[in-house]
């Protein structure tokens, strides 16, 4: 081996180390493994010493073995002989016991070796072994981390849409499968004495499956209601076997799977427990339980805000619900026709209503208006007259009296809170008569005038006027009486109708008159259906575009015993579908 051979292994491209001041000999060395004694003078430089050669060597970070022609190891470094304990000098690397060394990495004795052969001069080659271990486990480490990172942040994006939790429980067994688990089962907490449950699982390289089920508080395994209190349940094997027993691993045996129990964390508690199994080869070792942990954090999150979405959606409902118009109560004689449209149709309420209460001679209290304002606050404010409305026509039920009645109470609620609403108002009574007909007496307060469909289809405007409701202590109240006969209808409705702006400009109002027009010629028409059309009509006035609350109420008068119109209608008798007879409804 020369100097030129280890020049020409090149210790600059990274595979080899050797100290920068060494300097390599500039003529052949014949015999590289032979003793520094043996070894031919070097030149004197300027009065130094000659450096051995062999000393060189052993500062290279690699370890060397320099075979001859035949492949016999003629020099082993001592950082390939403590790499390679198998390769002796003398022998051949292919002696029995000896690692085939191939260019390339290969574990050896727990260490991930990196072979790389070079060919010297006259035959013979040089094996350069580095011990490359550190290095590929942290690239392992690296890669890893990525990978958990990527996963958290693909946890994080798919869990940050769900606002349901039953579909967030699904999105996160779907997950957690297969990176963390084979089978992941996340049982909520329980809610009125029953606890729902998920389960994901895969196998092979199916896409995975969900179900799901319902379990008694009292009867989860004790592993998933330790979780619950916020444990972290250790004992792995008594949790795989309540797995099992509970029906969560099909097809799986307890000797076969390794599980762990991980709590979702939720605002003052757990928000539910996820369980994770796959089988034992696959242990889970400390990053492993740390990925399902930091997966169970996010999870938590996305529960905790889809659980107090659904609480506070199940909230607004309810008090949607006690604020929505009540349709009226069923008279003798009368058909009620109602349409409603909040101007904020996500909130489904507004400040219109409507609605009516059973008097105990027969006759029924009705009411039509609109309260200052839109939204929330208005709806809270008709939630408010109507409660009063319900309380006060118990003690007075002429219609005049019972709206002073109101005005007063509604003066003392805005006075108390600040809040300086009001209201418009058409409260009537209606009793039936025995001809059939309907006598109405209504009472205004700054409200629109009813509209009378009279049988000729000519169209009255009601002449009924007042004051608004809850300005003043003594407002001045209108009240008119109408008699309806058999087949007529009176139509209230709100300003939302008649202050629609639409048409071609976009910012023309609907109008009396064209209500009017658009109801003429519909006095045969059903209470319901009339209701339907004002709606309608106004709607289409208005394209889609931003309105007022819309509320109508049509009371029509029946005739005798208050029977609906007669349809005839073809049903098969028993004799076959030949025969036929009409039946009346």
């Amino acid at each position: 081996m020369t100097a030129a051979d280890v020049r020409g292994a090149d210790p600059g491209d990274g595979r080899i180390s050797r100290p920068s001041d060494v300097r390599v000999p500039a003529r052949p060395v014949e015999a590289v493994g032979r003793p520094s004694s043996a070894l031919p003078p070097l030149a004197p430089d300027r009065g130094h010493p000659e450096p051995d050669w062999s000393e060189v060597v052993e500062h290279f970070r690699e370890g060397l073995i320099v075979c001859d022609p035949d492949g016999v190891v003629r020099h082993l470094s001592p950082v390939a002989e403590r790499l390679l304990p198998e390769v002796v000098e003398g022998r051949s690397l292919t002696a029995p016991g000896v690692p085939a060394l191939r260019s390339g990495e290969f574990a050896h004795h727990g260490r991930r070796l990196r072979i790389r052969e070079v060919p010297l001069s006259g035959g013979r080659s040089c094996h350069y072994i580095e011990d490359v271990t550190e290095s590929v486990t942290r690239a392992d480490a690296l890669l890893a981390e990525r990978a958990r990172s990527a996963f958290l942040a693909v946890v994080g994006e798919k869990l940050g849409n769900p606002l349901h939790p039953d579909r967030a429980a699904a999105a996160v067994v779907r997950l957690a499968v297969p990176t963390l688990a084979e089978v992941a089962v996340l049982v909520l907490a329980p809610r009125s004495g029953r606890a729902r449950w998920w389960r994901a699982s895969r196998a092979d390289d199916e896409t995975p499956t969900v179900d799901s089920g319902v379990l008694p508080a009292t009867a989860l395994p004790p592993a998933i209601a330790e979780g619950l209190s916020g444990v972290e349940p250790h004992a792995v094997d008594w949790l795989v076997e309540q797995a099992v027993d509970a029906g969560w691993l099909p097809g799986l045996t307890a000797r076969e799977v390794v599980a762990r129990v991980v709590p979702l964390p939720g605002r003052d508690a757990p928000a539910g427990v996820l369980l994770v199994a796959r089988r034992a080869t696959r242990w889970y070792d400390e990053d492993d339980v740390e990925l399902v942990r930091a997966f169970a954090a996010r999870a938590g999150a996305a529960l905790t805000t889809a659980v107090l979405y659904r609480d506070q959606a199940e909230v607004a409902d309810t008090l949607q619900a006690s604020l929505l118009p009540v349709e009226p109560v069923a008279v003798s004689g009368v058909q009620w026709g109602t349409a409603y449209r909040p101007a904020q149709a996500s909130l489904r309420i507004g400040g219109d209503f409507y609605g009516s209460h059973r008097l105990p001679d027969g006759g029924s209290v009705f009411f039509l208006g609109d309260v200052s304002g839109k939204g929330v606050e208005a709806a809270v404010f008709t939630g408010q007259l109507r409660q009063c409305l319900q309380a006060l026509h118990r003690v007075e039920s002429h219609p005049g009296r019972l709206l002073k009645l109101l005005n007063d109470a509604l003066l003392e609620t805005t006075q108390a809170h600040g809040q300086g609403r009001f209201a418009t108002m058409v409260l009537g009574v209606v009793r039936p008569q025995r001809d059939g007909a309907l006598t109405l007496t209504m009472a205004g307060g700054g409200h629109l005038p009813p509209l009378v469909l009279r049988a000729s289809g000519e169209v009255e405007v009601v002449p009924l006027s007042g004051m608004l409701i809850g300005v003043v202590p003594d407002p001045r109240i209108g009240e008119v009486t109408v008699r309806l006969e058999p087949g007529e209808t009176c139509l209230l409705y709100s300003d939302g109708v008649t202050e629609a702006r639409g048409g071609r400009r976009g910012d023309e109002q609907f109008g009396h008159e064209r209500l009017v027009n658009a109801v003429a010629g519909c006095h045969r028409v059903p209470a319901p259906a009339l209701a339907e059309r004002v709606e309608q009509v106004t709607c289409d006035w208005l394209a889609h575009g931003d309105h007022d609350d819309i509320a109508v109420l049509a009371l029509r008068a029946t005739g005798p015993g208050g029977r609906p119109p007669r349809h005839l209608h073809a049903v098969p008798t028993v004799g076959g579908p030949a025969e036929q007879r009409e039946t009346r409804q």
